[in-house]
C-alpha cells in the first residue's frame, strides 16, 4: 500500500481511545515504520543502481518488515509513553495492520507479488498471498479515499488532523478550513 494510506491507518489506530499528542504520534509512525526499509532507493538512486538489484530490492519488505522490529517498536512506546500499555498496544496493532496492508495490496504492475520476512532475521523464510492486488489497484484506491473520508470526518469533530504530527499549527489551520467547509464554522 502507499506509504500515505499506512500513515491514515496508523493515525486512525492512534485515534481509537484518548491518548497524548506524543502517544497519538507513536501509534501513527508506527503505521510508517515499516517502509524505513525502503529508503535504500534513495541510494539506489542516487548510485544509479537500478532499485529491483540494489538496497531496495535486498532489503524492503525485509529489514522493517518483521516480528522484531513490531516487538522493539512496542517496547519503545511502552517506555516512552504516557499511557503505557495501551500504546504499546496500539503500536503493535498499527505496525502489523501496515503488514497487513502490503500483504493484501502491493503487488507490482506485473503481477509480481511483494512478500514479506516476517520472522527475519530469526528465520528467512518470506510469507506472501497470491490474491495479492497491485499497489494502484482500485481497492487500495477505495481504502485511501475511505480513511481520507473518516479522517476529515474525525478531524472536524475532534479538532485534530494527522498534521498534528508534523505541525500542532498548521493543523490548527487545517481544522479550521476543515471545519468551516464541512461543518459551517467560521475559519
Amino acid at each position: 500500500m502507499n506509504p500515505l494510506t499506512h500513515w491514515m491507518v496508523g493515525w486512525s489506530v492512534a485515534e481509537l481511545t484518548p491518548l497524548a499528542r506524543r502517544d497519538r504520534a507513536f501509534v501513527a509512525w508506527a503505521g510508517l515504520l515499516p517502509d524505513a526499509d525502503g529508503l535504500g532507493i534513495l541510494v539506489d538512486f542516487v548510485t544509479g543502481t537500478h532499485p529491483s538489484v540494489g538496497l531496495y530490492g535486498q532489503y524492503h519488505h525485509v529489514l522493517g518488515h518483521n516480528v522484531a522490529v513490531a516487538v522493539v517498536a512496542s517496547g519503545l512506546a511502552f517506555g516512552l509513553a504516557e499511557r503505557r500499555a495501551i500504546c504499546a498496544l496500539l503500536v503493535g496493532a498499527s505496525f502489523h495492520l501496515h503488514l497487513l496492508g502490503d500483504l493484501v495490496g502491493s503487488a507490482g504492475p506485473n503481477g509480481s507479488i511483494w512478500t514479506l520476512a516476517y520472522l527475519y532475521p530469526f528465520d528467512d523464510r518470506t510469507f506472501g498471498w497470491q490474491g495479492q492486488w497491485e499497489l494502484n489497484a482500485w481497492p487500495n484506491l477505495v481504502i485511501s479515499a475511505a480513511l481520507l473520508a473518516w479522517l476529515v470526518g474525525l478531524g472536524v469533530r475532534r479538532g485534530r488532523t494527522p498534521v498534528e504530527l508534523v505541525s500542532p499549527r498548521a493543523d490548527a489551520r487545517v481544522v479550521a478550513a476543515l471545519r468551516a467547509r464541512f461543518a459551517g464554522s467560521p475559519a
